[in-house]
């Protein structure tokens, strides 16, 4: 199918002048094409207005850091916006198909899970500066979700499986493994002594050992690092000192004598890595759910109007010619020619 451009489709409108006269006499004949100036896209049966657009587009704007990012890049920002509206058809449509939903319930928490403890509006305010509004954090998190249960209705979900994860928490365990470690600096070499025997006694009492040596040289609990990341110091004597081993280092600029701590290795449990081990496993899981959804797009025929763009793997993407205004009026003086031809298909 081919799209038509302004100079043919004012060739083919009844010699009417004006563009709005135009657009109405044209409206009619081009629906059947899938190429009305009115369409900023087609999704299947469905359709993406131009006003529905514009007003998406006006309704991210509202917030003053999207326009503010918005700013000299409308067509871009509209281009974005456009194809935000196309992928959430394009999911509902996979949705349908396959019998699945997602409700807000399970966006929300999912959300909360992502922010992991972080302050929502922070975060939500730094997405806006990039473009972002809520509503598309939101929207996205949904589609993630949907692709999900897309490969789940497929029954090729099985790496979430519980015993899909503990076998893979049984490969990359000791990969995961870390060195406990802690470090406490102390005035004068008799201290450090000292403490050295009583770390060496009883190391469990490190942090009641470090309270009265508190300072930007001290940490006040017992730290994990995988063995590759510990400090110099540490990772001189990690293969040759036995765990539970501390030792002294004169460090001059440090205010005295660094008493430190070489604890076991450590390696996490099932369960503290399990969030981990899950959402690599969603990432593997959503691929599936995208081939899904890439499928359920190329049966749907998506058609976007080029004043906004061409869709390439899926995405909207800018065309060669750039934008086409498809409601611009002729030029004043410009007498229409007669029409030619009937539509073009």
């Amino acid at each position: 199918m081919v799209w038509e451009s302004p100079g043919v489709l004012m060739r083919r409108a009844a010699r009417a002048r004006a563009a709005v006269l135009l657009v109405a006499v044209a409206l009619p004949v081009l629906v059947g094409c899938r190429s009305a100036p009115a369409v900023a896209a087609y999704v299947g049966d469905e359709q993406i207005t131009v006003t529905e657009l514009e007003a998406a587009v006006t309704e991210r704007l509202d917030d003053e850091r999207i326009a503010a990012f918005a700013e000299g890049r409308r067509d871009e920002f509209t281009r974005r916006v456009l194809d935000g509206l196309v992928a959430r058809q394009v999911h509902a449509a996979a949705a349908e198909r396959y019998g699945v939903s997602v409700g807000d319930r399970e966006v929300r928490d999912r959300i909360d899970a992502l922010l992991a403890g972080d302050d929502p509006e922070a975060v939500f305010a730094q997405l806006a500066e990039q473009g972002i509004g809520r509503a598309d954090v939101q929207e996205t998190v949904r589609q993630q979700l949907l692709r999900r249960e897309l490969a789940e209705a497929e029954g090729e979900a099985g790496a979430l499986d519980a015993a899909a994860l503990r076998q893979r928490y049984d490969e990359v365990r000791e990969e995961l493994a870390e060195v406990e470690f802690g470090y406490i600096t102390v005035p004068d070499q008799p201290t450090a002594d000292a403490l050295v025997a009583d770390l060496s006694a009883d190391p469990a009492r490190y942090a009641e050992l470090a309270a009265p040596f508190a300072g930007p040289y001290t940490l006040a609990e017992l730290q994990r690092q995988p063995a590759e990341e510990l400090p110099p110091a540490f990772a001189e004597r990690q293969g040759t000192t036995p765990p539970g081993t501390a030792f002294t280092v004169p460090v001059p600029e440090a205010g005295g004598v660094v008493v430190g701590f070489l604890g076991d290795t450590v390696y996490p449990t099932f369960e503290e890595i399990r969030p981990q081990l899950e959402e690599e496993a969603a990432g593997q899981v959503e691929a599936v759910g995208a081939e899904l959804v890439d499928d359920v797009r190329e049966d749907l025929d998506v058609t976007v109007n080029p004043r906004y763009g061409v869709l390439r793997d899926g995405r909207l993407v800018p065309g060669e010619d750039g934008v086409v205004d498809l409601l611009e009026e002729p030029a004043a003086a410009e007498q229409p020619p007669a029409p030619e031809g009937g539509p073009a298909d």
